[in-house]
């Protein structure tokens, strides 16, 4: 440690004496004396005992970075994933699922009482608002509230799943379809019926006047990973597939999606990322562009990849990744299905990413593309 705190003095005095030579040493780096000066470093690191002692710099070094990183990423584990105390979960009064011990109708003000204030408010595909509640991401939900202030709708992918059936998060789907029959093959919206193509990633129920969505992890032996409960005059209110596109749309999707990211980070043991306003603006226009010349893929029109599109915003990292989505009706869909994709999933469960910004744009026909950008530096 005390190498580490010696180490540590000398890199903030370099620091504060910055201003005094770095101009110079901009000067030296791009002046012709470079070369000579290269030169001559060369013949010194070619001598035997010299090139022994930088070697053995170069391994102290090594080390006394790692012991930093180490003592850096410690703080950020003690700091953010402290446990948050769980709640003793009982067997829904009304119907056949309840969140937190929170069902359909109930007020925002008893469930406030509760659980306190959301943490963020966001439109969502419905013409209301999923109000994410959670403690560094733990006990994670989204609500929704009518006119009048009662639940109308919920989800959660933690453990906060109570029923009246004994299905929770980690019951396998073969129970659940035991439990409660065969799902849905198709959803009626006044004069359409909407075909459920799920390919065994979910299963829609229509039961105490909601329609429920039981969503799979095919990597966890296809056991239930999360749910969601819609009210049926919301679901039936909603007469089209996809939402009319807004702005304050296209921002709800960007931070559930990020919101949607963390919890799944923090419940498999990860620290959550940082919301980066700088490589959101690259997400978005990466979103933007595909909408509009109407094309899926990481690398656009211009043959740049992620990466170049990165460094063109002047965005530097050690590590970086890209996962895209189109075509889901909602960030939740969306980002259910990215988990079941295992290079999608592996980006999001990435230890070592620090960074996250999301970019949403709507196509001619109204559907989403979906872009994120992580990174570490």
């Amino acid at each position: 440690m005390r190498r580490f705190f010696s180490a540590l003095v000398v890199i903030v005095v370099l620091f504060m004496t910055k201003p005094m030579w770095e101009g110079k040493m901009e000067q030296l780096l791009h002046s012709k004396e470079l070369e000579p000066i290269t030169s001559r470093f060369d013949a010194i690191k070619n001598d035997p005992a010299t090139a022994e002692a930088l070697e053995n710099a170069k391994v102290q070094w090594k080390q006394l970075t790692l012991e930093i990183k180490d003592l850096m990423n410690a703080d950020v584990q003690n700091q953010d994933t402290a446990k948050a105390e769980k709640p003793d979960l009982a067997k829904p009064e009304n119907q056949t699922f309840s969140v937190y011990n929170i069902e359909l109708g109930d007020t925002k003000q008893n469930v406030e009482q509760t659980v306190g204030a959301p943490k963020r408010s966001t439109e969502n595909e419905y013409g209301t608002h999923w109000n994410a509640y959670h403690q560094n991401y733990q006990n994670f939900m989204m609500i929704s509230y009518d006119s009048g202030g009662k639940v109308n709708a919920l989800y959660t992918d933690q453990d906060l799943l109570s029923s009246k059936t004994g299905i929770k998060i980690g019951s396998p789907r073969d129970s659940v379809r035991e439990k409660l029959g065969k799902p849905m093959s198709e959803m009626r919206k006044g004069l359409v019926f909407y075909k459920i193509e799920s390919n065994g990633e979910y299963d829609v129920y229509h039961m105490d006047n909601s329609y429920v969505t039981i969503f799979y992890d095919k990597h966890e032996q296809n056991t239930v990973t999360a749910i969601q409960i819609i009210d049926q005059k919301l679901e039936q209110d909603k007469n089209q597939y996809y939402t009319t596109p807004s702005s304050s749309l296209e921002k709800g999707f960007e931070y559930q999606l990020f919101d949607l990211t963390n919890a799944a980070r923090v419940e498999h043991g990860l620290p959550y990322l940082t919301w980066d306003e700088h490589v959101q603006k690259t997400a978005l226009k990466h979103s933007e562009d595909m909408a509009e010349n109407q094309y899926f893929d990481h690398t656009n029109p211009k043959g740049q990849s992620p990466f170049d599109r990165m460094h063109e915003d002047d965005i530097y990292f050690l590590a970086a990744g890209e996962n895209l989505a189109y075509g889901q009706n909602s960030s939740i869909f969306a980002h259910e299905g990215l988990m079941n994709s295992l290079g999608h999933r592996k980006n999001i469960l990435q230890k070592d990413f620090e960074y996250l910004g999301v970019g949403v744009a709507f196509g001619d026909q109204s559907q989403p593309y979906y872009t994120e950008n992580f990174y570490s530096k």
